[in-house]
């Protein structure tokens, strides 16, 4: 009887064990809470470590997305970083080919991860830019827009179910840090570098977009990262190049650029991004950006806003920081990374040599001129980071729960409902709006995607799509979708074929009854432009591209509707505008936002989060008259083919 119970109560734990280990085996995203638990997890692994290990947490290195096999070159070359350095944590991107990004899959990523967690000692802390969701670096998944498409909403729900989306996905996929919010305010039009990463240039609507992300973001399991500290919006220089100014007095920085990283304090961000950028109102030093800056990073960061998570500095491989440590002093890469630590950043991202920087680190603390408590506060920060995520009882992600969570229909709507409710009527001359429908379409079926040109007839619309690079996946589902509707005549173009192909572009607009021109210029890290001889970053239209749609204004502007598919602020360039539109950006949803806005297949919400000079006032938006809505007609989905893109 004895031996039957016995066997009876082994067959229970047998079969009750597995379904407890399975549960302890994989990470889940709850909200961030340090538990007293977690908490004793961080001292105790502390105490247990050596100054090197100490010095590897505060370091994050790169790490990609794509497949790879664990014998590779690429694979190896993170894995035995990981391990030789103890690195802390790594970011999760994508690889760029000739200039063009080079997505990756949910299912990669998740796989990625993983891998790389069991390369490590402790559990790594994975960081991603994920601004507009995973779409920004991942396929197949969500299109949300740019933040400042989210600031002409007006609306902050959006932005907390935004977050609170992005922080599911990404903890399926074994991301637990986030580099967003953005917190700058864009109050320099011919910023490069934030523009429509910015919510918009009001500080108390940016602080409540802010605010909103952050709730969302930890209730979901996810860290928010507000940046870029002290303020990066008005500058008209790109970081990634060169040394940018914020030029304001300590007033005007109290009111524009600091109150939405206050704010962010005061909703419990998990982390602040330091910006190379030189403020000399806080720092007189010449030779000191906010990054190398103790004032900026101690005394008002830490000791006046009263700010106690993590503190990290942007990407120390960017040359707005790295012109400051010329290549031929003394380990350069190490001088960055010690300087960083010494204003007090508890975290120093992608050094433009890991090595040097890990050895100058390590060096710094031994000769004092940084002290080990110093480090050890840093790094049980990063440790508590680690538990409030539940990293320290487990690291992996399930694979299976990839197709469960990322892209599911209910966030795919979501991400177009909000690019539908941005898209904003600045300019209306009445002659352009609606765009006629095709003979098809008036039918109830859809028109053809057809070829690159149309034979036959001349073309009713004839579209004209601008973006940096021709090759791009940008401007095609705005065609798909143009297609769906109207006979349309689609021209696609860049600064390299824009000049070569004016003639004829020209011709068929002189032509063509409507004519749509879509310019897609949005922020991109360390674009190179040639402008007056001199190499810069832009969001203008500066090159053969500008040349065009001036040419185009000036033979059709009566009869033609500009799309800024980003950029707001590029009509106060072309004044001669006489129907403008705004999408605040290039993702595949404000394409079709701007497409059913064409048609008059939707009521128009959104309003500038932002003032165009010579254009409108922050605020404005209008709205299409009730003859100009086709609401009736509109397409319910898209085609198999748009879905496809991005």
């Amino acid at each position: 009887m004895l031996i039957s119970r016995l066997r009876a109560i082994v067959i229970v734990l047998l079969l009750v064990i597995p379904a407890f280990a399975k549960e302890e085996k994989y990470s889940k995203a709850r909200p961030v809470q340090l538990t007293s638990e977690g908490n004793k997890w961080a001292e105790k692994t502390l105490r247990k470590m050596s100054l090197e290990e100490k010095i590897g947490q505060i370091i994050q290195i790169r790490a990609y997305a794509d497949f790879l096999n664990v014998e590779s070159d690429a694979y190896r070359q993170v894995s035995e970083a990981i391990k030789k350095y103890h690195l802390g944590s790594i970011i999760l991107t994508v690889r760029v080919s000739d200039g063009l990004l080079v997505k990756d899959l949910p299912y990669e990523a998740a796989a990625v991860t993983n891998l790389f967690q069991k390369e490590s000692k402790l559990p790594l802390l994975v960081a991603a830019d994920f601004e507009r969701g995973l779409s920004m670096r991942l396929n197949e998944t969500p299109a949300f827009p740019h933040a400042m498409a989210f600031g002409a909403t007006q609306n902050p729900e959006f932005e907390e179910k935004f977050a609170a989306i992005t922080a599911q996905e990404s903890r399926a996929i074994g991301v637990h840090w986030n580099f967003f919010p953005v917190a700058d305010v864009n109050i320099n039009p011919k910023n490069p570098i934030i523009n429509t990463r910015s919510f918009g240039e009001d500080p108390q609507a940016v602080a409540a977009m802010v605010a909103a992300y952050i709730k969302g973001s930890r209730e979901n399991g996810l860290l928010s990262t507000a940046k870029h500290f002290p303020g990066h919006g008005d500058t008209a220089t790109d970081s990634h190049l060169g040394v940018a100014t914020v030029s304001g007095d300590t007033q005007r920085l109290e009111s524009v650029e600091l109150p939405p990283f206050q704010k962010a304090v005061e909703a419990g961000v998990d982390s602040i991004m330091v910006a190379h950028v030189t403020i000399p109102a806080l720092e007189p030093d010449a030779d000191k950006v906010a990054t190398t800056s103790r004032k900026v990073v101690t005394d008002l960061l830490k000791d006046k806003m009263h700010f106690q998570g993590l503190i990290v500095t942007d990407a120390l491989e960017m040359h707005g920081l790295t012109r400051l440590y010329p290549e031929n002093g003394p380990n350069p890469a190490g001088r960055a990374a010690v300087d960083a630590v010494k204003a007090g950043n508890d975290m120093v991202l992608l050094p433009s040599d890991l090595d040097g920087a890990f050895k100058g680190l390590v060096e710094a603390v031994k000769n004092k001129e940084i002290s080990q408590q110093q480090i050890d506060t840093s790094v049980l920060k990063i440790l508590r980071a680690k538990a409030s995520l539940g990293l320290h009882k487990a690291r992996l992600v399930d694979l299976e729960n990839v197709s469960r969570m990322v892209s599911r229909p209910e966030s795919i709507d979501f991400a177009q409902q909000v690019a539908d409710s941005a898209a904003t009527l600045v300019r209306d001359n009445g002659q352009v709006l609606p765009l006629p429908l095709s003979a098809q379409r008036l039918a109830g079926t859809y028109a053809s995607a057809g070829t690159y040109r149309s034979p036959g007839s001349e073309a009713a619309v004839v579209a004209v799509v601008i973006t940096d690079d021709v090759r791009s996946e940008y401007g095609r589902v705005f065609e798909i979708e143009l297609r769906r509707r109207s006979r349309a005549k689609v021209y696609l173009v860049d600064a390299d074929i824009a000049g070569g192909m004016t003639p004829e572009i020209l011709d068929a607009v002189r032509q063509a009854e409507k004519v749509v021109i879509a310019a897609y210029v949005v922020p991109t890290a360390a674009k190179q432009t040639v402008v007056n001889g001199q190499v810069t970053n832009t969001v203008g239209l500066n090159d053969a591209t500008g040349n065009l749609m001036q040419q185009l204004l000036r033979a059709a502007a009566q009869k033609t509707a500009v799309i800024a598919m980003g950029n707001p602020y590029l009509a106060s360039n072309f004044p001669s505008v006489q129907t403008y539109i705004c999408t605040y950006s290039n993702a595949p949803t404000s394409e079709r936002s701007a497409v059913k806005l064409l048609f008059g297949e939707m009521q128009l919400k959104g309003k500038l989060p932002v003032s165009l000079p010579g254009i409108a006032d922050r605020g404005f938006g209008l709205e299409l008259k009730p003859e100009e809505l086709r609401v009736a007609t509109a397409p319910t989905k898209p085609t198999s083919g748009a879905a496809q893109i991005e």
